[in-house]
């Protein structure tokens, strides 16, 4: 049995979205012609939307993503560290480096979960609320790379002392999430990475790909 749902707000999520994925906003006639209704219905949903800040119109009348959604963004990080979290854990143990799960913020890099493996001597400091170029380390190049061939894998990226001397890193990116650009990765202090650490890290960010889907 299907379950009832509510046509308005269906609606006016089909207008988020859509506003969503353009860079340069949305007339009313455009949107009506999108959703297949008419302009009126597109009006009210705006008006809606305008009240609660998630959408905003321009001078000229374009409806575009509103500062709203960035209060609703802002727990998205805690949702996606904690379904990371097992897996970057058995990375960490795995590979004896530090794992980390990294987002893109912007045109930086921002790694939102790090752990820490707890059997090595001496591993590589690094901490959640790090930022960093998307153009530099592993973490951003993997993003990078996903971004240049969307609907394929790029598998792993690997950089040595880009973000701190000695340190060689290597990433792969999140695959198939929608909403959320990332990659998830390991640094550690080496000259030369073993050749199984890429593919663990591919493996790696695959799960991690998996439990956001």
């Amino acid at each position: 049995m299907t379950a009832e749902t509510s046509q308005t707000l269906d609606r006016g999520l089909r207008v988020l979205k859509l506003l969503a994925d353009t860079d340069h906003g949305l007339t009313v006639t455009e949107l009506s012609n999108k959703l297949g209704v008419n302009r009126t219905v597109v009006y009210r949903l705006l008006a809606t939307l305008e009240q609660h800040a998630l959408v905003r119109r321009d001078l000229g009348g374009r409806a575009r993503v509103g500062l709203g959604v960035l209060r609703l963004g802002r727990q998205v990080h805690p949702l996606v560290r904690e379904a990371a979290l097992p897996a970057l854990r058995s990375l960490a143990e795995d590979i004896g480096a530090t794992a980390h799960l990294t987002l893109v913020d912007g045109n930086d890099a921002l790694a939102v979960a790090v752990v820490e493996p707890t059997w090595t001597d001496y591993h590589v400091a690094y901490r959640a609320g790090f930022r960093h170029p998307l153009e530099q380390g592993a973490a951003g190049r993997a993003i990078l790379a996903a971004r240049q061939n969307p609907g394929t894998d790029p598998g792993f990226s690997l950089t040595h002392g880009e973000l701190q001397a000695g340190a060689s890193g290597v990433a792969a990116p999140l695959l198939g999430v929608t909403g959320v650009e990332g990659s998830v990765g390991v640094v550690m202090l080496a000259d030369s990475v073993p050749e199984r650490v890429g593919p663990r890290v591919a493996d790696a960010a695959r799960e991690v790909s998996d439990a956001l889907r």
